[in-house]
């Protein structure tokens, strides 16, 4: 399967979606709205699924998960033929397997735009993997995508820039299972209920417990330490919460910022994704000029500490007692029909299918900067 759009100039952009994570079904999401909204005029669309096995299978029909409208069923074609993208930049694109797992056709790429949220996916193991293929991809590079990921090594670094984040600590799960009362007593030394408990390499609220008694720690733990072997613990703050976009290469620049008003105990999985009145979304946030304009600059030098590019979305905390503090950034947002990350920018005047055209401008841009680097000295 050689490029066949030489002559009408299209880019060929894989979406790369699934995933072996705890959200596999948000990434679908994700990349069912992306390849409704791209712009086929400029774009052909290649859909490839990583199964929750770990597999890579190529949707022969990029319109497949268009015919799913069931969050909680959402699947992807089990059938289709494996492939793999072999860490050789003399191959750019996916190598197509046959039945004995010999590799077959040729499907060259100029793009991927990984939409794969969480582990194996968000951390830069896909990015380090196209970077090795030398294929042009959107969103942040290797170390932007790991320290977005990890919210232990985030917080660490937004603390040491000067940026506000809330007051968290970190347990391990080897240290856990030696001593469990030894944990709880430095947990309850340095907080007072109620904390959050998060797994530190996760996202869209997956693992995540509110604790409100210390009886119900240890269970907080259980959960997190079930998919990560590190967990944070963060005070709770009594708050608004805010979030804003941002998008660029070396000059980024932020949405308005969008308020989120969850009805469920928190920002849940659930809320985000499963419940279409699981929170409301004000877009944009009824702030101060001020604030907003706070908002915004904090999301950029937020970005730019964690090394992002392409695209990132920053949410906030805005304390009862007037802190703003920067929650985390998420450096592959979710894309949904309810997604904060694109609707942000619809209402800073960028639609969704411009929005993709730029995202993936950036993208080329940045593998075209990276492409004339020396690889080795004179």
């Amino acid at each position: 399967m050689e490029k066949a759009d030489l002559q009408t100039n299209k880019r060929r952009v894989c979406i790369l979606c699934g995933g072996r994570s705890g959200e596999h079904e948000v990434s679908l999401l994700s990349a069912r709205s992306i390849v409704s909204a791209l712009d086929r005029e400029k774009n052909e669309v290649i859909l490839v699924g990583i199964g929750k096995d770990g597999q890579w299978r190529l949707q022969d029909d990029p319109g497949c998960l268009l015919e799913q409208t069931d969050p909680r069923t959402i699947h992807l074609d089990p059938s289709g033929p494996l492939v793999v993208l072999p860490a050789d930049p003399e191959i750019h694109g996916l190598l197509v397997l046959d039945e004995n797992a010999r590799a077959g056709p040729r499907i060259p790429l100029d793009l991927v735009f990984p939409v794969l949220h969480g582990p194996c996916g968000e951390d830069g193991t896909i990015q380090g993997l196209l970077e090795l293929s030398q294929i042009a991809h959107v969103g942040a590079g290797v170390l932007g995508s790991a320290v977005g990921m990890d919210k232990d090594v985030m917080k660490r670094l937004l603390r040491d820039a000067g940026i506000p984040i809330p007051n968290f600590m970190v347990l391990y799960q080897r240290k856990w299972a030696r001593d469990a009362q030894k944990c709880q007593d430095a947990v309850w030394e340095r907080f007072v209920p109620p904390v959050f408990v998060k797994p530190a390499n996760l996202g869209s609220s997956v693992g995540i417990s509110k604790v409100k008694m210390k009886s119900d720690l240890p269970g907080a733990l259980d959960l997190a330490f079930e998919y990560d072997t590190k967990a944070v613990i963060e005070e709770f703050v009594e708050c608004r919460e805010f979030e804003c976009s941002v998008l660029g290469n070396d000059e980024p620049i932020a949405s308005v910022p969008g308020e989120v008003i969850p009805r469920h105990e928190f920002y849940s999985y659930e809320a985000k994704y499963l419940d279409d009145t699981g929170a409301a979304l004000e877009i944009p946030a009824k702030l101060p000029d001020e604030l907003a304009a706070q908002i915004r600059r904090l999301s950029i030098a937020a970005y730019r500490t964690l090394d992002c590019e392409g695209m990132g979305r920053v949410d906030f905390f805005l304390a009862r007692d007037g802190r703003l503090l920067v929650s985390e950034i998420n450096t592959i947002p979710g894309f949904t029909r309810i997604s904060m990350y694109p609707r942000l920018w619809e209402a800073s005047g960028l639609s969704f299918t411009q929005l993709l055209d730029r995202l993936i401008e950036l993208a080329l841009e940045r593998h075209e900067r990276r492409r004339r680097l020396k690889i080795e000295h004179s």
